[in-house]
C-alpha cells in the first residue's frame, strides 16, 4: 500500500506546484469549477494548493498517513462533484488536469477520475488504520510508474476526438 500512498502524494504534490506555478490559468479553471468570480477563484485555487501540499507531505509518512488520505479525499470528492456539476452546466473548460492547457467538454473519464483517486486515498486510509508501515525504497519506483501512467492517460484522454464536438 505504500507505493499507492506515494503515487497518490506524487499526484497530489504535482498538482499543488502546478497550481502556484500557473496561478492565472488553475484560477480561471476554478473560477469555471465553482461557478464564482475569478476575484474569489484565485484564493480557492491557492487554498486547494495548500491542502494538496499538506496531505502529500502527510501520505509519506505512517504516523499522518491517515489525516493524508483524508484530505487527499476531500479533495478529490469535491473536485469531482465540481466536474459533475461543470458537466450539468454543459460547461466547456480547460479543467487544469494535464500540463498543456486544453478546453474541452466535461467527459466521465474527467469526472471519474477524481472518485477513483478518492477511492485509493480511502485505500490507503485502510491500510494506515490496519498500522501499514513504509517498506524499502520499491514502492516509491512504483508510485513512480503510476504516476507516469496517471499522467498519460490524461493526456491520451485530452486529445481530440473525431466524434466529439468542442465548444470554444
Amino acid at each position: 500500500m505504500a507505493g499507492l500512498a506515494w503515487f497518490l502524494a506524487l499526484v497530489l504534490a504535482s498538482s499543488a506546484i502546478q497550481k502556484l506555478l500557473e496561478r492565472d490559468r488553475m484560477s480561471m479553471a476554478a473560477a469555471k469549477l465553482a461557478a464564482v468570480g475569478l476575484g474569489l477563484a484565485a484564493p480557492l485555487s491557492l487554498v486547494a494548493a495548500a491542502l494538496e501540499a499538506m496531505a502529500a507531505v502527510a501520505l509519506l509518512f505512517p504516523a499522518t498517513q491517515m489525516v493524508g488520505a483524508l484530505i487527499a479525499a476531500g479533495v478529490w470528492l469535491g473536485y469531482g462533484v465540481a466536474l459533475a456539476a461543470a458537466a450539468r452546466r454543459g460547461d466547456s473548460l480547460d479543467c487544469g488536469c494535464s500540463f498543456a492547457m486544453r478546453r474541452k467538454p466535461v467527459d466521465a473519464f474527467t469526472i471519474a477520475r477524481p472518485f477513483i483517486l478518492a477511492g485509493f486515498a480511502g485505500m490507503v486510509f485502510v491500510a494506515a488504520a490496519a498500522g501499514a508501515t513504509l517498506p524499502g525504497v520499491e514502492p516509491v519506483f512504483a508510485a513512480l510508474g503510476l504516476f507516469t501512467l496517471y499522467h498519460a492517460a490524461g493526456e491520451i484522454a485530452a486529445l481530440p476526438s473525431p466524434h466529439r464536438k468542442v465548444a470554444s
